[in-house]
């Protein structure tokens, strides 16, 4: 595989609006910030990614992809090992027939998806109107929709407020603490609870518990998918002492029962072995 700068390869994606771009790499974070002409649709084989834009910071797992809308500024981070990673790159032409290419969402892959995103491997860089692969990704693209109900309700929001920022990171970092609270993280940083509280509401437009919730489900999908650790070890580390409240928690924020979740990761080693 040619190695290309970050800028020719960012060049090329948008060089020719009306082409769709394919891009099947070992994943690196190759790229700060930036945007694309095009609709962008990542899935990665192993391995966690982050997506951050400037407003909230989005948990991709295994056996899910992402749609990012075309102009949307992000990057993306990769968590451990990841296998590859399959960028497909959409024109715009057809952005407008349905809402679902306007916004960002991150969704399970069923086997018909997965099966033409591995299709798609054998193509890399423009594929022009007109040909039997531009239709096959046309194909790919305009079902999207269709197959992609249920977008994974998980996603931090983030902020450059300098006075909310060391909490946050605080909390991140003490989230196997059971004790942790608003009054606890209001004392460590020097605030009443109320300004803390109230420096959530306008910054990041959630509560104090609301943040708290999401970041230890994102902690425990991650630790789920990436470790050997049962489910009552992953509940402690997170900062539950009762496995039935971690387990309803995390049921109504992902749909899916902790170990209905932890299957994912065999699924995914399961397909990888047999591609």
């Amino acid at each position: 595989m040619i190695k290309v700068s970050n800028e020719d390869l960012l060049f090329a994606i948008d060089e020719k609006p009306e082409t769709m771009y394919v891009w099947h790499s070992r994943f690196e974070d190759r790229f700060k910030d930036h945007a694309h002409l095009k609709g962008q649709l990542t899935y990665v084989e192993g391995g966690i990614i982050f997506l951050y834009t400037k407003e909230k910071s989005y948990f991709l797992p295994a056996r899910h992809y992402v749609w990012i809308p075309a102009g949307v500024e992000h990057h993306l981070q990769h968590r451990y090992h990841a296998a590859i990673v399959r960028n497909i790159y959409f024109d715009t032409t057809t952005d407008e027939e349905n809402p679902f290419y306007k916004q960002i969402g991150i969704y399970p892959v069923n086997n018909l998806l997965l099966e033409m995103f591995l299709f798609s491997e054998r193509w890399n860089g423009n594929i022009e109107p007109k040909t039997k692969e531009y239709d096959f990704l046309s194909t790919l693209k305009n079902i999207l929709p269709i197959v992609s109900e249920h977008p994974l309700p998980i996603a931090l929001p983030t902020t450059e407020n300098q006075r909310l920022r060391p909490a946050l990171r605080h909390i991140v970092d003490h989230l196997s603490n059971d004790a942790l609270s608003l009054e606890s993280v209001s004392k460590t940083m020097g605030f009443s609870e109320r300004t803390l509280s109230r420096l959530f509401q306008s910054a990041l437009e959630t509560s104090f518990f609301q943040y708290l919730k999401l970041a230890r489900m994102i902690k425990a999908m991650e630790k789920l998918l990436e470790t050997d650790l049962t489910i009552s070890e992953i509940a402690y580390a997170v900062g539950y002492n009762s496995i039935s409240s971690f387990s309803n928690t995390f049921y109504k924020v992902v749909g899916k029962r902790p170990s209905e979740f932890k299957e994912l990761k065999q699924s995914t080693l399961t397909k990888l072995n047999t591609v």
